[in-house]
């Protein structure tokens, strides 16, 4: 069973400053990550759970980026 603390949920979800290209392709890579975990035989939930809440993390600060 893994463990996440309350220190690596804030770090999943804090927006980061950066260009939208970068949000762009730092959801696309976490995306990316978590299909392929999950495509394995042994299927890493738990990893694939937490590269979503970083793409999530990654398209929010995309959206902040581009109101602003």
């Amino acid at each position: 069973m893994t463990v996440i603390t309350k220190a690596s949920r804030r770090a999943a979800i804090t927006p980061n400053k950066g260009t939208p290209i970068q949000h762009h392709a730092d959801a696309h890579n976490a995306l990316s990550m978590a299909v392929h975990y999950l495509s394995q035989p042994q299927a890493n939930v738990a990893g694939a759970r937490r590269k979503a809440v970083q793409a999530l993390a990654a398209l929010r600060s995309l959206d902040l980026s581009t109101e602003g």
